[in-house]
């Protein structure tokens, strides 16, 4: 029964996680692609909003464990205490070097989008995730099984098949930043496994961005564009899909390999598509039900052989 809540937490998270990726590029791509703000200064409101979100968070939680533990205590003190010495060794395991990951994608992501179209971006950014992961996956002695290798094709190739339509060449400059944003998002990524209180990692990585965050604004203070919707895009982006979104996928990622973590992002812009679908009525096309089985397929295969290889006790 433990094992089956397991797993339906981290479909659970997974799934809402995915869910806050799309919305991120979909609110992107309406501040960004509109004029209503620049990439700095979303980059700025957004990294400020998560902070936000993510204290008040933190401080609704320990407010609740507070009072828990003071229950606790007037009904055993030994049990209290004993729980107090147990939380207080438990570590965020957050890390300078997530937050610098994590600003380096925000920021690059940002930029990148001015002179990248929507899916020439994706493809190059889903590129550089999976390529990351997949070599530091090999590197760490973990090689894939067959089954694994050819789910991972099968996704790629369903992405592809989506965004190819939209495909133009990239300027350098985009191809570089967002292949620099991919790189930064799966060693993000890959810091989030293991995380034993993924709120208060989150929180404090987003924390840590602030001075990188105010270096940005010095430096890009005299030429800020902003309206008030695109203010309130980025708002919605960091506080919503950026703070939520990613707490959800280092609650996501316990449950998750490598590989998996890797291959079921592939399904981002098949949820944005979506998105479009149902909320600006957009029509539904044969490529798109196409790439969304492809990309389906392939990740059921990549799950499938990692259940398979635990089940083995490979």
């Amino acid at each position: 029964m433990i094992k089956l809540s397991s797993r339906l937490n981290t479909v659970l998270f997974s799934v809402l996680a995915l869910l806050a990726f799309a919305a991120n590029s979909i609110l992107a791509r309406l501040a960004l692609g509109a004029g209503d703000i620049d990439a700095a200064g979303f980059t700025i409101v957004r990294l400020l909003s998560a902070i936000v979100m993510l204290s008040i968070l933190l401080h609704f939680k320990q407010k609740s464990n507070a009072i828990a533990n003071a229950n606790s205590k007037a009904t055993s003190n030994a049990n209290s205490k004993a729980t107090s010495n147990a939380e207080s060794a438990v570590k965020p395991k957050s890390s300078w070097f997530s937050a610098v990951m994590l600003f380096i994608y925000a920021c690059s992501f940002s930029f990148a989008y001015l002179s990248l179209e929507t899916g020439t971006g994706a493809l190059v950014l889903f590129a550089a995730v999976q390529i990351t992961m997949v070599i530091k996956n090999h590197l760490q002695g973990n090689r894939l099984q067959f089954i694994e290798l050819l789910g991972l094709i099968v996704a790629f190739s369903g992405f592809v098949y989506l965004v190819f339509p939209n495909l133009s060449t990239p300027s350098f400059q985009g191809f570089v930043l967002m292949t620099i944003a991919g790189i930064a998002w799966a060693f993000y990524t890959l810091k989030g496994q293991g995380v034993s209180d993924p709120l208060s990692a989150s929180n404090t990585n987003f924390l840590r961005t602030l001075p990188f965050v105010f270096v940005l604004f010095i430096f890009s203070y005299p030429s800020i564009i902003y309206t008030w919707q695109g203010i309130l895009l980025a708002i919605t982006s960091g506080a919503l899909a950026s703070a939520l979104g990613y707490y959800c996928w280092y609650l996501a990622l316990a449950g998750l390999s490598i590989t998996q973590a890797s291959v079921i992002q592939l399904s981002v812009p098949v949820i944005a598509a979506l998105g479009g679908v149902i909320w600006i009525s957009e029509p539904v096309s044969i490529d798109f039900i196409i790439s969304a089985a492809l990309v389906c397929t392939g990740i059921l295969l990549v799950v499938f052989a990692h259940y398979r290889k635990a089940s083995a006790g490979l």
